[in-house]
């Protein structure tokens, strides 16, 4: 069973600077992700490299994934 420490290993992998945090049962989990990279992307484009992060764990490991993604600046 997959834990939010790992989801969170898994995310933060996937970006330089990343800010993430995971709450989660082992099947649905909820994450904040702050990250530069998502500075002038639109919400599908910041969830899309959260799943790229992810890679084949999000169709084996993980069973939903519901996320809020923010710039740094409108994390403030």
């Amino acid at each position: 069973m997959v834990t939010p420490e790992q989801l969170k290993e898994w995310i933060e992998s996937g970006f330089d600077a990343a800010q993430v945090s995971v709450e989660g049962d082992g099947h649905h989990f909820e994450a904040v992700i702050i990250a530069n990279e998502f500075e002038g992307k639109s919400r599908i484009q910041r969830h899309q490299l959260v799943y790229a992060a992810l890679g084949d764990k999000m169709k084996a490991e993980v069973h939903a994934l519901s996320m809020k993604t923010h710039t740094p600046g409108e994390a403030a």
